[in-house]
């Protein structure tokens, strides 16, 4: 296996990308409420702030804040995977997968980048934002009922016609 080292870049927003192990289902809309559930409980016990999300059927793209203090994301997104994927039924797995007590719903690993000015944190929030178009899944950004700028709206951070 390799080693990969993670950066530790303190107080910088990070953008994730996190798929399922398998590819072209609805199962994170279709158990939406399930993860919202993974997240909050990880949120209270592990403190971090959503810049931007959105959930998708088969992935999710997050821009993600963590305390000042602290780097430690890989412990949130294993907690955050682990009870999400307890909640879902358990299908075929191989013995790799009995050996680290996955459920093969989550692909093992994730996508990360740390965000390094203004215009990469808005390119990705907007990447964020504009995800569902990309994949045909609506017309608009607010069309996507699981996406962050309904909050964004609310809070007068962005128009409702953008883009």
């Amino acid at each position: 296996m390799s080693n990969y080292i993670r950066p530790k870049i303190i107080g910088t927003p990070i953008f994730f990308t996190l798929n399922l192990a398998s590819r072209g289902t609805n199962l994170l809309v279709e158990e939406v409420e399930t993860l919202r559930h993974a997240f909050t409980i990880t949120m209270n016990e592990r403190p971090f702030a959503i810049n931007a999300i959105v959930i998708l059927p088969d992935h999710l793209h997050v821009v993600l804040t963590l305390p000042e203090s602290d780097t430690d994301y890989a412990t949130r997104w294993r907690i955050i995977k682990a009870r999400f994927s307890r909640k879902m039924a358990k299908g075929y797995v191989r013995q790799s997968h009995i050996v680290r007590k996955e459920r093969r719903v989550w692909q093992r690993r994730y996508w990360e980048h740390h965000i390094r000015n203004d215009e990469d944190f808005r390119k990705h929030v907007e990447y964020c934002w504009l995800n569902p178009v990309k994949h045909e899944l609506v017309e608009k950004p607010v069309e996507w009922p699981h996406s962050s700028i309904h909050r964004d709206i609310r809070l007068g951070r962005v128009s409702r016609e953008w883009p």
